[in-house]
């Protein structure tokens, strides 16, 4: 499925490269901001069904690509919060256990969290 951006403006900077190695703190909210994966008791986060599914496909994703590693992240009631650290790597042709996308940008490695 491809990854549908609604119409809204785009903070993004104009002509940057988004593949570029660097932390990139991102965040990202759920449709219509509804709250999906759990609620605030006590000032703590609990997770629930979806927010645990959101955390392990969140962690998936440094094992997903080569070029990823994951720094901090916070799951909210109706948003995710996360640093994304893109590395310098090697582009894998071969066919591997690994995801593989031509494109390496931030764009698609957000797209390729929110499909699975």
């Amino acid at each position: 499925m491809p990854c549908i951006l609604h119409n809204r403006r785009s903070i993004r900077l104009n002509k940057y490269n988004y593949s570029k190695p660097g932390y990139y703190y991102v965040t990202i909210c759920t449709y219509k901001k509804k709250h999906l994966f759990g609620t605030v008791k006590n000032d703590e986060m609990v997770l629930n069904e979806f927010g645990k599914i959101v955390q392990n496909e969140w962690n998936k994703t440094e094992q997903l690509r080569d070029n990823v590693d994951l720094d901090q992240f916070a799951i909210m009631p109706n948003h995710v919060h996360g640093i994304i650290i893109i590395r310098r790597g090697v582009l894998q042709y071969a066919p591997t256990s690994r995801f593989y996308s031509p494109s390496q940008t931030l764009g698609t490695i957000i797209c390729g969290f929110i499909s699975r």
